[in-house]
């Protein structure tokens, strides 16, 4: 065993051991869905100057929303009640009291200057001749009373706020505060002001007040000149704040102030969304999909195929322990897709695999050690650019997103980092340790690598010139692209009531009624996509789409059938969960993670192969919309992962198409770009069939057993591969080609030389350590 060997080996038993330690030791924050959480009902209330209506009640929900993002709870459902009422709903919250105190308060940060002392009646208004005047009396932090004059500065002017502890100064936890350009001046402008005043006189303070209650006064420091100001534009809060006050505080002031004061009306527990049979389905689904990938993959590639199964486990372990670690709340879509991760993972293996295949086949002399070793190398370059690709989009889904696809990016982000630690780290050693072994070694029936592939093998003797007329395949995807177009068109989107909003009705029944029981009886009255779920003590919470008032008392009627007397205890018009706001940021950080990837593609590849990866991987996602349009399946948030998944698939095959092309170009440079494009997919379809297969096993097990929790998922992912796998060949590289023939680039340098060899390229020449360099 080489001392690299071992250390990848050390490395691997290190973060399992770390992974199996958290995995046993910390609990998942489950999702609405799973186990159900708190509902807070918010009523927004009309002010002096600002109207509780329909689009200030939108706008207060997107603020909470953010705010909800800082506490941390991930996958939250917000959606408006009416005019101007928001509820909410928390899953796995811990301390839900105090969640409900920092969802509701209003959050007017804004800054004043001290006048002087204030009379003995804090907390009114000053009498002034204006009767609109802002000027407040309230008492400081000790209790005594300061007359401030009107509002200088508002939250609006901040541009960020953290919490962090002062050990140097003394001042405890502070929250600092950034301010914008323009309120930075507003901000010199006011503290020199201050500074005009003697020092220890209270007009030399500066008053911050949230929520009409002065949380800090702070004098401004005697080396400040009058008229000077803190230049700084930046400024600290103090006031003996405890740790989760100053937290609290700075998620509050970043998140900015409600347009409207809200008032909590009603708080109490909800059920899980889904029930514990469809629950226990998907996961036998999940464990006999994980199951048949791990057995597909043994039986392509023997030994290695086996190792690689089992470091596929421990991708899985490593993963689940980073997202319990790092309390990302675990929805059914979201562990469906975890599941469909460790499917997708043995993509790295299987690039390594055929690599090496090709060193055997092209060397057979050499040693299984030094062909398994250039595998790894020659396989880098794919492996890296694919997950940077898919990195750059999840950073960008997390930061320009919110609310569940912020929880996307969390989640592709950990997925991606734990299957290349699998791949290139555990899988790696397990391999490198099984090539050591003469039997290993002398048995090429048993390794699974010193063979060619089936499939390899009947490509190479068929040779079809896929790209003679290569125009012909872009006739085809275009005319599929105008099939599905004409199904959006002709059948339109059918948006679920995430996107279209609908209607919460809840009811009380006289006897005690089974959610399950609940759930089945209303499907069988023909409300199928209906969200059922148990609220406060025994009451059917009902979510569903458009319903009349037919509809409505078809829905009790069912319920009547299985609990007798059934009383209608709500019932409220509600608005999108994913709202206006919420997928136009969705849409901008999508939009922006296609041009960074775009750019990425361009500087590592060409930019003719980058537009080609993007425009079928636009191709992909009509495809994928179109043909939910066609079947009449809905639209809601769980396609909208699904959707997310099939974009980072489409570029990971296409990259790795052109990462061939790339190679096989450089080292025949006066051979047609068409023949090298042909060569490149030939040599990368058995890798592309069986990743594929890999994650259509998982695929096609959740869709047949795991129930109508995940059925759309599931059906949406298996259009997504098909049409990724056609399109990465049949669109991407027709497009490339086209796009060529106006290009004027030279072709890439030889691998090895110039600036654009891959790295390691000159370190895959040196000798194996088990050679010796002798030869008969």
């Amino acid at each position: 065993m080489t001392r690299a060997t071992a250390v990848r080996a050390v490395l691997a038993v290190a973060v399992l051991l770390a992974s199996v330690f958290i995995t046993l030791t910390m609990s998942p924050r489950l999702g609405l869905d799973l186990q159900g959480g708190t509902r807070i009902v918010l009523q927004a209330r009309d002010t002096a100057t600002v109207e509780a209506d329909r689009e200030t009640t939108d706008r207060t929900l997107e603020v909470l929303r953010q705010r909800i993002d800082s506490l941390g709870v991930a996958e939250p459902t917000l959606t408006r009640s009416g005019e101007d009422r928001i509820i909410v709903e928390l899953p796995d919250v811990q301390d839900p009291r105090q969640a409900a105190e920092v969802i509701g308060r209003t959050a007017q940060l804004t800054f004043h200057a001290v006048e002087g002392p204030g009379t003995d009646q804090p907390e009114e208004k000053t009498p002034d001749t204006d009767p609109d005047s802002d000027r407040l009396t309230l008492p400081d932090e000790q209790g005594r009373s300061l007359a401030l004059g009107e509002p200088r500065l508002s939250g609006a002017g901040v541009e960020d706020a953290t919490a962090a502890f002062d050990s140097q100064g003394g001042a405890g936890w502070t929250v600092s505060l950034e301010f914008r350009k323009g309120a930075g001046q507003d901000w010199k402008k006011l503290t020199g002001e201050a500074a005009c005043h003697p020092a220890g006189d209270d007009r030399r303070r500066v008053a911050i007040v949230l929520d009409e209650k002065v949380i800090s006064s702070p004098q401004v420091d005697p080396s400040v000149g009058c008229r000077a100001g803190l230049p700084s534009g930046a400024t600290q809060i103090t006031g003996s704040f405890s740790a989760d006050e100053a937290r609290d505080l700075a998620l509050l002031i970043k998140g900015g102030a409600l347009p409207v004061p809200v008032e909590i009306v009603e708080q109490r527990t909800v059920g899980p969304t889904l029930g514990a049979a469809a629950i226990d389905a998907s996961a036998q689904a999940a464990l006999i999909g994980a199951a048949a990938t791990a057995l597909f993959i043994t039986v392509v590639y023997r030994l290695f195929g086996a190792l690689a199964a089992v470091a596929l486990g421990a991708y899985g372990v490593i993963s689940y322990a980073a997202l319990v670690a790092l309390g990302v709340t675990l929805t059914l879509p979201g562990l469906a897709g975890f599941v469909l991760a460790i499917g997708m993972a043995v993509d790295a293996n299987v690039l390594v695999f055929e690599r090496a295949r090709e060193e055997c086949a092209d060397r057979p002399k050499r040693s299984l050690r030094a062909a398994l070793t250039t595998g790894f190398q020659k396989a880098w370059s794919a492996v890296a650019d694919s997950n940077a690709t898919t990195l750059i989009a999840a950073g960008l889904l997390f930061f320009l997103g919110s609310g569940p696809v912020k929880g996307f990016g969390v989640t592709l982000a950990i997925g991606v980092v734990a299957s290349m630690f699998s791949a290139l780290v555990i899988a790696r050693a397990f391999t490198e340790i099984a090539a050591n072994s003469r039997f290993v070694s002398d048995y090429r029936g048993v390794n699974g690598i010193a063979r060619p592939g089936a499939v390899r093998t009947w490509l190479v003797r068929k040779d079809p010139k896929l790209f003679r007329r290569s125009a012909r395949w872009l006739v085809v995807s275009a005319a599929l692209v105008v099939v599905a177009v004409a199904g959006i068109v002709v059948r339109g989107v059918d948006l679920g009531v995430e996107f279209t909003g609908g209607r919460l009705v809840e009811y009380s029944t006289s006897r005690p009624v089974d959610v399950e029981t609940a759930r089945d009886s209303i499907a069988a009255a023909g409300f199928g996509d209906a969200e059922v779920t148990t609220a406060g003590d025994g009451d059917l919470s009902v979510r569903t789409g458009k319903l009349d008032n037919d509809g409505e008392h078809a829905l009790r009627a069912a319920l009547a059938e299985e609990g007798g007397e059934t009383t209608k205890v709500r019932d409220e018009l509600i608005g999108p969960s994913l709202g206006d706001e919420l997928r136009r940021n969705a849409l901008i950080a999508l939009g922006v993670a296609v041009a960074v990837q775009l750019a990425y593609l361009a500087v590592r590849f060409r930019w003719t192969f980058a537009v080609a990866s993007v425009v079928a991987m636009v191709h992909d996602v009509i495809l994928v919309v179109g043909a939910f349009a066609w079947l009449g399946r809905p639209v809601d948030g769980i396609f909208l992962a699904a959707l997310l998944t099939v974009i980072g698939y489409s570029v990971n095959d296409s990259v790795v198409v052109f990462d061939r092309v790339r190679e096989l170009w450089g080292a025949n440079r006066r051979t047609p770009l068409d023949t090298i494009a042909r060569r490149a997919v030939l040599q990368t379809v058995p890798r592309t069939v069986n990743t594929g297969m890999g994650a259509l096993f998982i695929l096609a097990a959740l869709a047949v057993l795991g129930g109508d929790s995940l059925a759309d998922f599931a059906l949406a992912l298996l259009i997504g591969i098909v049409v990724g796998t056609w399109s990465s060949v049949f669109t991407a590289v027709p497009g490339a080609l086209a796009l060529e023939r106006s290009a004027k680039a030279p072709p890439p340098p030889v691998p090895g030389k110039g600036k654009g060899a891959p790295r390691g390229k000159t370190r895959a020449a040196r000798r194996d350590p088990l050679d010796n360099g002798a030869r008969v």
